[in-house]
């Protein structure tokens, strides 16, 4: 049963689909990457398909360095430095890569870019291309250290700030499942919003409370990321050695079939070609930290977006100033917001439950500055790999754009 578990939990969070010392960092600092110099993304999945690509890296204010990519201008070309720039956070166990998995005129990050956009995209800490820092390693446990409070509090506003520098422009971001949590508590404490001319949420992860992922709610309720972390795992690699045998060892049991499991969290997916699964392994998922599964169980358990318990109230005091973590208040998000929602029906992690508790709190929301879309058959996955996206939920994005 312990094995069962641990098996649920670790497909669990691939799918819920991110203190320093010695040098000080500038804040924000950041430099452009000679592609050539480079095994990086731009290499390896979009100059191939003959878009230029830059290849860029963020320091944040704890000193994590972040890879980030820009696509300045469509396959055809044109002029660079007048057109709206896009930033795009991929979700939990992600990376980049998110936006580039389906052919050039279904992969949102290159559909922008044919439409005019200047898209921008973002690593956060602890994936492949964002594993460095300006004191720590990775090996270190102090390096995996952080809950998505710190991509909240560090990450984020280092990607905007940067995208803003370099551009001149304020800036559309979107973001996927966990990219949309994050950005609601940005928004909720009036940060960021400055830099930002609109926000879309594609499959919007805020309370998750009421999911209906059986195996993603058993793994939260057995506290099974709690005994990852109590055994000493402070990153957690959905490819590291022991995963991967073990997901292999269960998955040869009788009565285990693993075709199914991406369908008992996500929920139905309509709209997935076959092939995606096996583009979609050759490059994530990616690492994040146990105390980021951590955070996000405590969300599911208790139904409410706080920072992270750390569950002493003396420990909570040094850290808040309270014996209690205080909470992402989702009716602070300022009313003249231009937001974009997506979700789906068939969802079973950004359940519509949930979904209707966020928006109730939007409820004030000015009319013409709040655009929902919902689609009866999307599941968590079709937002950002349905091979009917493109007309689907990007074209509304793109007007919706346009109008601000």
């Amino acid at each position: 049963m312990k094995t069962a578990n641990s098996l649920i939990f670790v497909i669990a969070v691939v799918l819920f689909c991110g203190s320093t010392v010695g040098l000080r960092p500038k804040l924000f600092s950041g430099e452009v990457i000679s592609p050539a110099a480079s095994d990086g993304i731009c290499v390896s999945m979009v100059e191939k398909q003959n878009y230029v690509c830059e290849e860029h890296k963020v320091i944040t204010k704890d000193g994590y360095i972040l890879s980030m990519q820009r696509i300045p201008v469509g396959r055809s070309g044109g002029e660079r430095g007048n057109r709206p720039p896009v930033l795009l956070q991929h979700g939990l166990l992600m990376d980049a890569i998110t936006w580039l998995l389906l052919p050039p005129e279904k992969s949102l990050a290159l559909v922008l870019a044919d439409n005019g956009y200047d898209v921008w995209l973002a690593n956060t800490r602890g994936t492949k291309y964002s594993r460095g820092h300006v004191s720590l390693s990775p090996d270190e446990s102090v390096f995996w250290n952080w809950s998505w409070d710190e991509l909240v509090a560090y990450d984020l506003p280092a990607t905007f700030q940067y995208v803003h520098d370099q551009t001149g422009q304020k800036l559309h971001y979107v973001g996927h499942s966990l990219g949309t949590l994050i950005a609601l508590a940005s928004f909720s404490e009036n940060q960021l919003v400055n830099k930002l001319r609109s926000a879309a949420l594609l499959s919007p992860i805020a309370y998750v409370g009421q999911m209906t992922s059986p195996l993603a709610k058993n793994a939260a309720d057995n506290f099974l990321a709690e005994a990852l972390y109590w055994l000493g795992l402070d990153e957690f690699d959905p490819r590291g050695e022991a995963v991967i045998k073990l997901l292999k060892d269960i998955c040869k049991k009788p009565g285990v079939d693993c075709t199914n499991l991406l369908t008992s969290f996500t929920g139905q997916n309509c709209c997935l070609n076959s092939s995606i699964v096996d583009i979609f392994l050759e490059h994530e998922p990616q690492p994040t930290a146990t105390k980021n599964m951590i955070h996000l169980a405590q969300m599911i358990r208790e139904g409410t977006i706080r920072m992270y318990d750390y569950k002493n109230e003396e420990v909570n005091k040094k850290h808040y100033g309270q014996p209690n973590p205080p909470a992402y208040n989702m009716t602070s998000i300022p009313n003249d917001l231009p937001l974009f929602l997506s979700y789906g029906g068939a969802d079973a992690l950004s359940d519509v439950n949930d979904v209707k508790i966020l928006l109730d709190s939007l409820k004030d929301h000015e009319g013409d500055k709040l655009v929902i879309q919902f689609r009866e058959d999307y599941a968590h996955a079709d937002n950002v790999l349905a091979e009917n996206a493109a007309q689907v939920v990007y074209d509304p994005l793109m007007a919706f754009f346009k109008l601000l």
